[in-house]
């Protein structure tokens, strides 16, 4: 069960094979029997995904069902869901139960796919390991003592030891696709606009974009169509056609043009994880690319660009959890100050604190020019140095991360090193361009991503080289042993 596809998912529940109900209840025995040593979630909702899946089979019965009508999968627990505790991941939200549906929720849910559950994910989604949450750190399936990359490390732990066949995820900086790479799965992050922000808890509003954990390119392009779309309730959301993602992605790749950019090959690059890049690469020769090598000269001011915008909007959006109107609230305050300082104190952790801070400091008076509006314009190179180079090619590729999952706690007391994680990855939030990670081999015992860059909303292409790929080599096939499917769960 936990090798086959969606598509073979999706045949097997219409032709009657076995049921939604019967399809749910092996992923909660799935959820119950492994996830207490890699604590990839934070509430699994059962009873609730039990009656979405009986639901999907009487659609199933009736033919009113769409093709993954029934198929289960898990949400990332910054997506609001009704009536189901809405944490991201901190103690600030540990009580907060919310009222309505993330647009994403609700359209999955209309389609009857059940939700297994909130996966565990880095405190408002900020962090690179996974191990910022208040509920504690996700450990990776192919080593537990390692993290599994962050901030959506509960929903790639959860897909990669096949908790669930496919997750929702957000990358505001990389937060789909390193977690992605570090625990051998595909990830996508779509075009800034592509997939709505509606109900989605705001870190940075300007990087922060949903999308999708799964097997494969092929599984994922079903569910970005599926959640992808213009939202009238989302201001950043783009009114632009959703392509069937799956009708192109067995397109040749003769003739394909493949940019290389040398910054991405310079020092810091592990040079395990350059072997397994450079053989993705060739393979690609294989299948008729044409390999170009390209440069994007302001790569190395993104990292500075980013922890200059994202913590000043990080500062913007979370002044509203202050302890009056939802959230936590101290107790016994002597004053509206003291429930201001203590609720906000108590609940937010260590990171989310530093990033609220330097946020403020850069938009505060005298600063503002120097540093926030400095980033902005930095923010603007990048994105044309993208353009400039999509002039010449089709397609982007490089690693995902410089090295492979690193051992829980060995960077949490060095942020700078925490930070250089997204190395490769936080120029595409910048510039809003679509990523994604694919894997494409191991070193030193660990999965190795090759991350796939397009341009704005060339997500089909992106997914079409993605495929043809995995077509080739069998990386994305590749389970952690621990949890290989056990003789009676077959």
């Amino acid at each position: 069960m936990i090798n086959k596809s969606l598509a073979e998912l999706s045949v097997g529940l219409q032709s009657g094979k076995f049921s939604s109900v019967e399809l749910t209840q092996f992923y909660l025995d799935r959820i119950a029997s492994h996830d207490s040593e890699l604590n990839a979630f934070i509430t699994v909702t059962a009873e609730q995904a039990l009656a979405t899946a009986k639901t999907a089979d009487e659609k199933i019965a009736s033919g009113s069902a769409s093709g993954l009508t029934g198929i289960p999968l898990a949400h990332k627990d910054i997506f609001c869901t009704d009536g189901v505790k809405t944490s991201a991941g901190s103690k600030m939200l540990d009580n907060f139960i919310a009222p309505y549906n993330a647009t994403v929720v609700e359209k999955l849910k209309s389609i009857s796919m059940p939700m297994l559950g909130k996966t565990n994910m880095d405190e408002f989604a900020m962090g690179s390991s996974n191990e910022n949450s208040y509920y504690g750190a996700v450990k990776n399936p192919w080593d537990l003592d390692r993290v599994p990359g962050g901030s959506s490390g509960g929903s790639a732990a959860a897909v990669a030891a096949k908790l669930a066949p496919i997750a929702t995820g957000t990358d505001t900086g990389g937060s789909i696709r390193q977690p992605a790479s570090l625990t051998g799965i595909t990830g996508i992050k779509p075009t800034y606009g592509r997939v709505s922000r509606f109900g989605m808890i705001a870190y940075a509003s300007s990087l922060d974009q949903g999308g999708v954990f799964a097997s494969s390119a092929a599984d994922s392009a079903l569910l970005l169509e599926a959640m992808s779309g213009f939202d009238a309730k989302d201001s950043t959301s783009v009114d632009i056609p959703v392509p069937d993602f799956s009708t192109t992605l067995n397109d040749s790749l003769k003739g394909l043009k493949i940019g290389l950019p040398k910054e991405y090959f310079e020092e810091g690059l592990n040079s395990e994880v350059a072997k397994v890049i450079e053989a993705a690469i060739e393979e690609y020769k294989k299948l008729g690319a044409e390999i170009v090598e390209v440069s994007l000269p302001n790569t190395h001011l993104a990292i500075p660009a980013y922890y200059v915008i994202a913590p000043a909007e990080a500062s913007s959006n979370l002044s509203r959890f202050d302890g009056v109107r939802y959230g936590y609230r101290c107790e016994d305050p002597v004053d509206l100050t003291d429930m201001y300082m203590r609720s906000r104190g108590d609940a937010f952790g260590r990171e989310v604190k530093r990033r609220i801070m330097t946020g403020t400091y850069a938009l505060s008076a005298g600063y503002y020019d120097a540093y926030y509006l400095k980033a902005q314009k930095i923010r603007r190179l990048i994105s044309e140095d993208f353009q400039k180079v999509f002039e010449k090619v089709d397609v982007i590729m490089g690693p995902v991360a410089p090295e492979t999952a690193f051992k829980i706690g060995e960077k949490s007391d060095d942020p700078i090193s925490m930070y250089l994680s997204d190395i490769y990855t936080i120029a595409l939030n910048l510039a809003g361009l679509p990523g994604m990670s694919v894997p494409a081999g191991f070193a030193n015992n660990m999965p190795v991503g090759l991350q796939i860059i397009g341009n704005a909303f060339t997500e089909g292409k992106m997914l079409n080289v993605a495929h043809q790929y995995q077509q080739a080599t069998d990386w994305h096939k590749q389970t952690p042993s621990k949890y290989a499917v056990s003789e009676g769960e077959k």
